[in-house]
């Protein structure tokens, strides 16, 4: 329940644009959806298990965090120095590469996000098998549970989106803007760091 790197990366993403936010929420959830599938058929346990692959996985979700706050914190110099220029749209063409744009950049950091997260992958090893029945397919029970899991997830994330698009018109100030980007940034940075440190 304690809010993670997804949390962050949909609500950031939600103050840019709804939809960006909303497509950040399926990319978290189609993350957990790999996640799903390697535990149903046996690769998330073998990961696991073997500490070499479990840290390297640990090690690539740290370094893609460490970027995406690299990112925030160069986003909030633009900002200072005057370089980030609002984007006015005026062509229906424009407007629809804008739009695709914002929906594989949302979605893209929402599915690494948690595709590269191991403790998404110990959910359905560690929580999951503790509701399966032993008298039924094991695997099936797992897809079962693990597309719930994914629903439920989506209707949170889609809520907390809307909640989040509301701080659009404050972040429109460059300043507040600008220390958003800062704080988002090196949150970011200090959890890509810590699960770094985890790995070691």
């Amino acid at each position: 329940m304690v809010p993670g790197p997804d949390f962050l990366v949909v609500v950031r993403s939600a103050t840019e644009h709804p939809g960006k936010g909303r497509a950040a929420a399926l990319g978290a959830q189609s993350g957990l959806c790999a996640h799903m599938l390697a535990a149903g058929i046996g690769l998330s346990l073998i990961a696991a298990r073997t500490p070499v692959v479990y840290a390297a996985i640990k090690l690539a979700g740290a370094a893609y965090l460490v970027h995406l706050g690299v990112r925030a914190v160069l986003a909030a110099r633009r900002l200072r120095a005057g370089r980030e220029t609002a984007r006015a749209i005026r062509s229906p063409t424009a407007r629809d590469d804008a739009s695709r744009g914002r929906w594989r950049s949302g979605f893209a950091q929402g599915f690494l996000t948690n595709v590269l997260n191991p403790k998404a992958a110990l959910f359905f090893l560690s929580v999951l098998p503790q509701f399966v029945d032993g008298g039924g397919s094991t695997t099936r029970q797992i897809f079962l549970l693990g597309t719930l899991d994914v629903l439920v997830g989506v209707a949170y994330w889609f809520a907390l989106v809307a909640v989040a698009a509301r701080l659009r018109a404050l972040l429109d100030r460059p300043k507040i803007r600008r220390r958003w980007e800062l704080t988002t940034g090196w949150l970011f940075i200090a959890i890509g760091f810590g699960v770094a440190a985890g790995a070691a």
